[in-house]
């Protein structure tokens, strides 16, 4: 019933953990997947690899996201090799450790630009597109519970997740009027290389454990699946929505 044949799908942060899981699952079904990824060509190329063995078509696409001109190429690199994107998956950003009285400005703008000025660009692109063919579309972006709780001594990342899930909602009423879906996934815990310096100490991972009551971390399957689920035909009347996938640990609605 879930089924992205004859369509194109834009990953990207697609290497690795949740975007690499999102790009085998829609490449499996029946996506056409581009894999955008920043400097990990070989985790890329295994990806490209595992879709076309389960006899999908993918293709890598090597770029710098946190520049706007990059982020707009990247959309025109794709449609000119794979044809007119359906379905953007946002998913790139980094994660990293500042307390406010230590951060510099240096650390703020990585993240900022990192974490928000490609989602921008590659939206906005995309829209373009979208409106000129008269198609209807899915973007769906990637949170963070750290989005709806804030984070201590993460306050630039969780600020940039938070103005992830202000951009849904703002795209989600900007756009329906075209057929172009705008939803939001927001993680929380996943057994990820992001996560796992965290979860690889005993002490921290039993912290984290503590504040989950399925009482484990997610896997990036688990979190590709509910990306999958609202960019397909499945939830063609849900736009606007924050999905929270976190074993329980930050119960908003």
């Amino acid at each position: 019933m879930m089924t992205f044949s004859g369509r194109v799908a834009l990953v990207t942060g697609a290497s690795k953990g949740i975007g690499a899981a999102t790009a085998k699952l829609l490449g499996a079904l029946g996506a056409t997947v581009a894999i955008a990824y920043a400097t990990d060509a070989e985790g890329a190329a295994e990806g490209v690899r595992a879709i076309e063995a389960a006899g999908g078509k993918a293709r890598a696409f090597a770029g710098d996201l946190s520049r706007w001109e990059r982020a707009e190429g990247l959309v025109r690199e794709v449609e000119r090799d794979l044809g007119p994107i359906d379905v953007v998956v946002l998913n790139h950003g980094i994660w990293k450790c500042a307390p406010i009285d230590l951060m510099t400005q240096g650390e703020y703008t990585e993240m900022m630009n990192v974490n928000l000025r490609g989602v921008f660009a590659i939206a906005g692109a995309a829209v373009r597109s979208m409106r000129a063919g008269g198609r209807r579309g899915a973007i769906v972006l990637v949170a963070s519970t750290a989005g709806q709780r804030g984070e201590a001594e993460h306050a630039h990342y969780a600020a940039s997740k938070g103005a992830i899930i202000s951009l849904t909602k703002s795209l989600a009423s900007e756009l329906a009027a075209d057929g172009i879906r705008v939803n939001c996934v927001a993680p929380g815990w996943v057994a990820t290389p992001m996560s796992e310096p965290s979860l690889a100490d005993p002490d921290e991972r039993a912290k984290v454990l503590a504040t989950i009551p399925l009482g484990r971390v997610g896997t990036p399957e688990e979190i590709a699946a509910p990306i999958a689920f609202v960019a397909s035909d499945l939830a063609s009347f849900m736009t606007g929505e924050i999905v929270n996938v976190n074993g329980g640990a930050v119960l908003c609605g």
